[in-house]
């Protein structure tokens, strides 16, 4: 028989047992209980963060791999308020080893923007070397000194450098160094490639999980049709030229007529975008920061090679075609249009036309023999009036005034014709000319050439815009500017190399009208002629020294020919085309 006593454990037992249970059952109860969520999350905040990662800026190369913009670390240079001990030394170590303002860190220190700052920041952008010394000196002070200058903190973050400074500044555009405004250029026009995909990681705190740190995301590095020697060539070029002749600025572009390749494009001013603080300076006035494809000008006599094309082109002109310039004159909707010279050069065919470079030849052409629907379908047709979609911002479409537009008058048929009352960027030019150089094809313009990321690179395509004239015509054309700069002896010959190409003078238009006080002087040119693999374009502004496009932009067209078939590799023609067999 079992004792009182045998049951009084055996109900002790039970009570545990089901004390236990509850207990567990309370402990479950807890742990997935909203309250316990919300301990498990503060304590959460003790072990890591949420962060959003940012890419490192991509690099933008030149054709042949040299780092144009890329990125640099520089250090925020910071002070804890709350282990100051003794201003007057800090604001002493920051002047002699970081070069900041000894009154000025004095006040950010003891005058902060609130009471409840802890936390001041000296210089966001401390340059590598200065720190080093400054922590340096920190390891050679004991005591309190040392404890004072421990309340000095440095955080490294990426800042955009440009080593090559204001080498193709105009085309890699430039962003400030707080990641704000962006200017023209590759820098914006691609500024999404260029910036990646920011993404949100959980940070670890613990050093130990360090392992566990997310791979930050790439970006996207750029390479450029740009010839970083073809783009310095052109730039002391373009320097020199503005000097000797005069002028207030000008522009030089250096592309591929077959493929649409920017070799090189070169204006003035330029800026160091490292200095980003002077853009403002260089854009007072309205200037643009790459005339090459934000400033429209009247283009003066290079326009008449596209007036001739679509003449050739439609068939209402062939080469030997001769024009009676009897008296230098013509009379277009009521207005008289003269020669450059005022002068009669009698019967000339369509070669001299060009060669002398005759308004009224080519206002005949536009207006008798074309006609204005015929005309203006083939200007528009070269892109005139059109943005070209070239890969840079801030692009201008220039002006091509049309027989429906309210301030359109007849006259400007004969006008137009010469390039006057017209107005093109100078990368419009060398798009419309490409027709001519390349059988008739118009590639489009473009800066870059292709993209890397995850170690692939992936190029460009080319694309054709348009094909205003047939490979007849332009073969035909090409033939005929390149006569015509022979029989002139011009100024733009390069020995050794046939070469097509047309001067342009123009009238700068002023509250009087048009005068040759002021011009506008250019040259649209490319070659060899069998085989043309540059086509290059000069813009000179009120050049002073002559006000003469022959004078001026051709013998500047020869010296960039030089150096490109230098740098390009360009044999003579004889030696190139007894190699090649012809």
């Amino acid at each position: 028989m079992k004792t009182d006593l045998f049951w009084r454990f055996r109900a002790v037992q039970i009570a545990l047992i089901l004390s236990g249970l509850a207990i567990i059952v309370q402990i479950i109860h807890i742990q997935n209980s909203p309250e316990a969520q919300a301990i498990l999350d503060e304590g959460e905040r003790y072990t890591g963060s949420w962060q959003t990662i940012y890419p490192a800026r991509g690099e933008i190369y030149d054709r042949n791999g040299r780092l144009l913009a890329g990125n640099r670390t520089v250090y925020e240079a910071g002070v804890d308020l709350t282990s100051v001990k003794n201003v007057s030394e800090i604001a002493t170590a920051a002047q002699l080893y970081l070069g900041l303002d000894y009154a000025t860190v004095y006040n950010q220190i003891t005058n902060p923007e609130s009471p409840d700052v802890v936390y001041v920041v000296l210089d966001k952008y401390a340059a590598p070397e200065d720190v080093l010394v400054f922590q340096e000196f920190q390891k050679t002070i004991s005591g309190n000194s040392a404890k004072n200058l421990s309340a000095v903190y440095f955080q490294p973050h990426m800042v955009r450098s440009y080593p090559e400074r204001t080498l193709g500044s105009n085309v890699i555009g430039l962003i400030t160094i707080d990641g704000g405004k962006r200017s023209f250029g590759v820098e914006e026009k691609y500024d999404s490639l260029l910036s990646g995909t920011a993404e949100r990681r959980w940070i670890p705190s613990n050093p130990h999980d360090a392992r566990e740190m997310p791979a930050i995301p790439s970006s996207t590095a750029l390479i450029l049709t740009i010839d970083r020697e073809v783009q310095s060539a052109i730039e002391n070029i373009l320097d020199n030229s503005i000097q000797v002749y005069g002028a207030r600025s000008g522009v030089i572009i250096v592309a591929d007529p077959q493929t649409g390749e920017i070799l090189g494009m070169a204006s003035t001013p330029r800026i160091d975008p490292n200095q980003y603080w002077n853009y403002n300076d260089m854009v007072l006035g309205g200037i643009p920061y790459n005339r090459g494809v934000s400033q429209a000008y009247e283009p003066g006599s290079v326009l008449k090679i596209l007036t001739m094309a679509a003449a050739l082109d439609k068939g209402v002109v062939h080469p030997g075609t001769i024009y009676p310039d009897l008296t230098g004159e013509i009379i277009v909707g009521g207005f008289a249009i003269r020669n450059w010279d005022n002068a009669a050069w009698g019967n000339q065919d369509m070669t001299g036309c060009l060669q002398h470079s005759l308004n009224v030849c080519l206002a005949w052409v536009a207006a008798v023999q074309l006609g204005q629907d015929d005309f203006y379908a083939y200007m528009q047709q070269f892109g005139l009036g059109h943005l070209t979609g070239v890969d840079l911002a801030g692009e201008d479409p220039g002006r091509l005034k049309l027989p429906d537009d309210d301030d359109w008058y007849e006259v400007d048929l004969g006008t137009n014709a010469y390039g006057q009352g017209v107005s093109v960027t100078p990368l419009q030019m060398i798009v419309a000319a490409s027709a001519i150089a390349n059988n008739g094809q118009m590639p489009r313009p473009h800066v870059l050439k292709a993209t890397v990321q995850n170690g692939r690179q992936d190029e460009l395509p080319i694309e054709i815009i348009g094909t205003p004239i047939s490979a007849n015509t332009a073969q035909t054309l090409t033939q005929m500017l390149a006569t015509s700069l022979e029989n002139e002896s011009s100024l733009a010959l390069v020995p050794g190399y046939r070469l097509a190409g047309k001067t342009g003078t123009a009238s700068i238009p002023t509250d009087d009208g048009y005068t040759l006080a002021r011009t506008n002087v250019s040259f649209i040119g490319w070659g060899p002629v069998d085989d043309p693999q540059f086509i290059v374009y000069i813009w000179l502004e009120q050049p002073t020294a002559s006000i003469w496009g022959s004078e001026t932009a051709a013998p500047v067209f020869k010296q960039v020919v030089e150096r490109l078939i230098v740098l390009m590799g360009i044999p003579p023609d004889q030696i190139r085309l007894s190699l090649s067999g012809q």
